[in-house]
């Protein structure tokens, strides 16, 4: 796995640009990882909801769930869906809007300095060994163009928004991603 980092994109997958984004501020190192996890209607796999919703293409009408979400303006900078499939929403150098009001260490507004990955999933169940496996594989590439990411480095939405977030739950296995941090190469 190739992140281009001149363009901040990766190699090889699909691109579907969000317009939920913009520059980081000057100076501010990109030294921290979000793994999230999303699901659009909650629960439910597949479909192009998760795009829509990076695009602000969210139909209300389409899903009950989407009245309430659909005027949000949010991104990450990439999803790995429950098959393996890698979108990239956001130009790793860019700043996605994926944290919300957050802090890390006492440093406040994690989108300014972190990249944040969706996982496509839910707190009630289990994520595939696929996605493991391909979010190990993009850490590593990450941690390999922005070497100030460091495994520490590496946390759960719920983690900088505590009591506001719970992602990416209960059934994100920590240790079985770690170990694969360490056993996976490019």
């Amino acid at each position: 796995m190739h992140i281009d980092p001149e363009s901040g994109l990766l190699g090889d997958i699909r691109q579907v640009p969000s317009p939920n984004c913009d520059a980081r501020p000057d100076g501010s190192p990109i030294d921290l990882l979000v793994i999230h996890a999303i699901s659009l209607p909650a629960g439910e796999f597949g479909g192009p909801w998760i795009d829509a919703l990076f695009c602000n293409r969210l139909d209300p009408a389409a899903h009950p769930d989407f009245t309430g979400i659909c005027q949000l303006t949010v991104s990450a900078h990439a999803l790995i869906r429950r098959d393996g499939e890698i979108a990239q929403y956001v130009p790793f150098q860019q700043r996605a809007w994926h944290a919300g009001q957050s802090q890390f260490q006492g440093r406040e507004a994690c989108n300014d300095f972190s990249i944040g990955i969706e996982l496509e999933g839910c707190d009630n169940k289990p994520f595939e060994p696929v996605q493991y496996q391909r979010l190990a594989r993009l850490t590593r590439a990450l941690m390999h163009t922005y070497p100030d990411i460091k495994p520490e480095r590496v946390v759960g939405h719920s983690d900088i928004a505590p009591g506001r977030k719970t992602d990416p739950g209960p059934h994100f296995d920590w240790p079985q991603f770690r170990q694969l941090l360490t056993e996976t190469q490019d």
